[in-house]
């Protein structure tokens, strides 16, 4: 009787629950729904779980990007380190590679769409051995635009409050969390659904929740309310004159006076940290001419040999020699006070279609007249392609601008913050020496915050930096 029961509870539960799973489980056309003798439901029946592809920040300033070209199509295969697309930042394009094994799912911002916030969702990943043809897909599947309101389903229900549901399912009731989110999250009563992840495979974390905290999205802490002031008794003020109104000049546009150009993302942000450099770093202007007579000789014994350096590598390593004997100079701006750097990465600014960039030579002082003329030659043009790296061209102790080849024989530069220093090298010039005799020279004029570089400070490095270029042996001796 026992077994009799037993087999029939089975049968009667198997019964109930195939009914429950039919009736309850909504599956999206396509699908394949499973079930081995009513009981068992197979992963594979309800889709795989993608791995999402989130718009990065690659830089500090960054808020927004352009997807340039995607490397990878639906249903490749994806390696750890592979290049999934290019991404076009305030700075430079940049190819954005995997964490992970996988394979390609979906594409859901096609190439050439700008402006993508970054967190924004912009594809999705299966893990590996997964058909990347189930994956499950989210309610929302690309990132709404500035200003847009979010539209309404046909439930009443937002899409993107659907979307947040589906994204932040891991963070439900807690889940996931690192001791120092939730406490973030308890102190400032958040639910972590409307916070945007940017962890790994979704997983929240502590600077996403001060970004939310910082946006405004916590709720304040209630404050008393005031006592409204007695209001005063009325008195008789007579009103104040109106000045006559005056219709503003008339202007008439005519057609073909002008065009608008669109600036890309890196010129607007050229634009904005010139700006704020100029605005808020107090500039010291310091100016020496330089004698090219010895580094003129040896470029002539060296070409004979057939080796190959410019004027502008034995510049850049004669500041590096003097940021060496002179490390007050080396330092960055960190808001409050100065903070000296331990290795001297000289940053040169190189010119291409998009706006300047400043390429890195680390570690200057270490290298050779060659090693550096290689350095920069390959950096330049990468630069150029807009193939450098992001650790390339982000940092840098000391900066050189040199217009020379344009035929400027002098000018002023603006500060790259948070460095301290920025010196603009003029063109060669040719003068009657003491001795009445022709000399090549040039103009250097160097940029300093006077927060931490000031004149007397200066003028020690330039006095150095002239030492080092006018005997360029100096060079392979410090």
């Amino acid at each position: 009787m026992a077994s009799i029961g037993s087999s029939a509870l089975r049968s009667g539960l198997s019964r109930q629950i195939g009914a429950i799973l039919s009736s309850n489980l909504r599956l999206r056309a396509g699908t394949k729904y499973c079930v081995k003798r009513d009981i068992a439901v197979t992963s594979q029946c309800l889709g795989v779980t993608p791995i999402h592809l989130i718009m990065p920040a690659l830089s500090p300033t960054m808020t927004e990007g352009t997807i340039v070209s995607w490397l990878k199509a639906e249903g490749d295969p994806i390696a750890a380190g592979d290049g999934i697309c290019e991404i076009e930042t305030d700075k430079a394009t940049v190819i954005m590679d995997a964490d992970d094994d996988g394979v390609m799912a979906k594409i859901l911002v096609p190439e050439g769409s700008k402006n993508i916030p970054i967190t924004a969702l912009i594809g999705l990943m299966v893990p590996e051995g997964e058909d990347y043809k189930d994956v499950d897909m989210p309610t929302q599947t690309a990132p709404t635009p500035a200003g847009d309101s979010p539209k309404q389903s046909e439930e009443g229900v937002s899409e993107s409050a659907q979307f947040s549901d589906m994204r932040h399912a891991v963070t439900k009731a807690g889940e996931g969390l690192s001791p120092a989110v939730r406490a973030l999250i308890d102190q400032h009563q958040i639910d972590p659904g409307l916070v945007t992840p940017t962890g790994p495979h979704g997983r929240l974390l502590k600077g996403d929740v001060l970004k939310f905290i910082e946006s405004g999205g916590a709720a304040a802490a209630p404050q008393p309310a005031a006592a409204a002031p007695p209001a005063p008794a009325p008195s008789p003020v007579q009103p104040p004159p109106v000045a006559e109104r005056v219709a503003p000049p008339s202007y008439k546009q005519t057609e073909g006076m002008f065009s608008e150009v669109d600036l890309t993302g890196m010129r607007k942000v050229i634009a904005k940290r010139l700006t704020e450099s100029k605005t808020t770093i107090p500039h010291y202007y310091s100016m020496v001419d330089c004698e090219l007579t010895e580094i003129v000789r040896l470029r002539k014994q060296l070409k004979k040999d057939n080796i190959k350096v410019s004027v502008n590598d034995f510049i850049i390593k004669a500041a590096a020699m003097a940021l060496k004997q002179v490390p007050e100079v080396n330092v960055t701006w960190n808001g409050q006070s100065a903070t000296p750097l331990s290795s001297i990465d000289i940053s040169v600014a190189v010119a291409t279609d998009g706006g300047l960039i400043t390429p890195i030579v680390k570690g200057a002082d270490a290298k050779g007249l060659m090693e550096i003329s290689a350095n920069v030659r390959d950096l330049a043009t990468r630069a150029r392609a807009n193939k450098l790296k992001l650790d390339e061209f982000q940092g840098g102790s000391f900066s050189i601008s040199n217009l020379g080849m344009f035929g400027i024989s002098e000018f002023s530069a603006v500060i790259n913050p948070p460095q301290s220093c920025i010196m603009a090298i003029g063109g060669s010039q040719l003068a009657i020496g003491k001795d009445r005799k022709p000399l090549t020279y040039m103009t250097v004029t160097m940029s300093s915050d006077a927060r931490v570089v000031d004149g007397a400070l200066a003028s020690r490095f330039l006095k150095t930096f002239k030492q080092n270029i006018e005997s360029p042996i100096r060079l392979g001796l410090l």
